[in-house]
């Protein structure tokens, strides 16, 4: 590592995260910057082994946890700022640099709210949660666009995907209706499609003893929140309904 590179002694750092590329500003406890450097992926571990233990933060963003985790063990302590409580600390025009800086600034104030940094475990639940979630939105338009095509035909099912399933089945052993054999060809390999879909939806969650453990958590703390009158919408955040 260059030796301008090398880090130098600052209360608190900021990185400006990258796919490939990272800038770093350290501030002192008064808040003067020190240091301005850009580092790539494989020398940004190499900078903090080297720098004395002090605050870093860092935009809770893809690839954040990551390398929170990685720093943290080096024996930082790591912040993880949702990017809007970054933005009222960005300076003049925007670039890595003043980002990073805004970022060191950040993580510094006393009244900065952080997002936690997540355990493989957690980060596994969660990704495996936005799989699943994003089959039943595939799910859900598979059937929509089933039925608009049965609908250019005149035949109308009823919403709901158990009823659908019934009308289908009732609409396909139907011979009177008006549906082309190309249309019935479509039609077969969607509902092939869908109930595929359906058979992978089950499943998604049950792959890994520690997520299913933790799935089983939060679906017991859930119930015990709706017996105390609070339910939890999909952003996570809880409303009293009581």
């Amino acid at each position: 590592m260059p030796q301008r590179n090398m880090p130098r002694p600052a209360a608190a750092y900021g990185i400006d995260i990258g796919k490939n590329i990272f800038h770093v500003v350290g501030l002192r406890s008064d808040g003067v910057p020190v240091q301005r450097v850009r580092f790539r992926r494989d020398t940004l571990l190499q900078f903090f082994e080297r720098a004395a233990p002090a605050i870093v933060g860092m935009e809770a963003c893809a690839g954040s946890q990551w390398i929170a985790c990685k720093i943290q063990a080096l024996g930082h302590k790591v912040r993880l700022i949702p990017a809007q409580f970054v933005k009222p600390y960005v300076k003049s025009n925007k670039s890595d640099i003043i980002d990073a800086e805004a970022i060191a600034e950040a993580a510094t104030r006393p009244t900065m709210r952080f997002a936690a940094l997540k355990s493989k475990e957690q980060a596994d639940l969660q990704a495996l949660h936005r799989v699943r979630d994003q089959m039943i939105g595939t799910r859900t338009c598979l059937i929509n666009q089933m039925r608009a095509f049965y609908l250019e035909y005149g035949i109308a099912l009823r919403q709901g995907a158990g009823l659908f399933k019934v009308d289908l089945s009732q609409a396909v052993e139907d011979q009177s209706n008006d549906l082309s054999s190309a249309m019935c060809k479509l039609l077969a390999d969607l509902f092939a499609d869908l109930r595929q879909l359906e058979r992978r939806i089950p499943i998604t969650c049950t792959g890994n003893e520690n997520v299913t453990a933790m799935r089983f958590i939060f679906d017991r703390t859930t119930q015990w929140a709706g017996r105390l009158g609070v339910s939890w919408r999909r952003n996570r955040r809880a409303r009293i309904t009581g």
